[in-house]
């Protein structure tokens, strides 16, 4: 059973098999429930993309679009900037394994430096949609909106699947 299989509070009453119960303090929001968190509001944006893009051209919710363009943009910064300055860390953290995780972690920064410029793109176009605007290339308008939440829901199945695994194996293994 990987960290995945494990709500938050299972993992904080079982410390020894958190991946990143050492970055846990009083007070303080536990790392596994920010991401989870952050996932969870990533993955509801990428529905209500999918939902937009499905209504082109002539079924445009304005209000939705508003909506997810003024927290796109603040979520993905927020989160990334936590994922680099806390998650990162943690799996960067095995000599053996050192250079290809770096490597893997330099790949996920990009991704965030690219899924933070494509989503002020994002924001652009939803914003000027949800003030009126028309929808003058639906097509390309779908493109872009598929091609995003799809890249989003892929890096999120990514830390699912192989850093939180990971670092929870890494976390058990040091307290065996």
């Amino acid at each position: 059973m990987g960290v995945a299989d494990l709500s938050q509070q299972e993992m904080c009453e079982a410390p020894h098999r958190c991946p990143v119960s050492h970055m846990c303090a009083p007070g303080r929001e536990t790392p596994c429930s920010h991401v989870g968190q952050s996932h969870e509001t990533k993955l509801a944006i990428c529905r209500d993309l999918e939902e937009i893009a499905d209504g082109l051209p002539s079924r445009i919710d304005r209000r939705k679009c508003l909506i997810v363009a003024s927290t796109l943009v603040p979520l993905l910064r927020q989160s990334h900037a936590y994922e680099e300055s806390c998650v990162f860390p943690a799996f960067a953290d095995d000599v053996v394994h050192r250079d290809y995780r770096l490597k893997t972690i330099e790949r996920l920064r990009c991704e965030h430096i690219e899924d933070e410029c494509a989503a002020q793109d994002l924001t652009d176009a939803l914003m000027s949609i949800g003030h009126g605007q028309p929808v003058t290339n639906p097509e390309a308008l779908g493109f872009m909106l598929r091609a995003f939440f799809e890249a989003m829901r892929r890096h999120i199945a990514f830390e699912r699947e192989h850093i939180f695994p990971i670092l929870s194996e890494r976390h058990a293994q040091s307290h065996n």
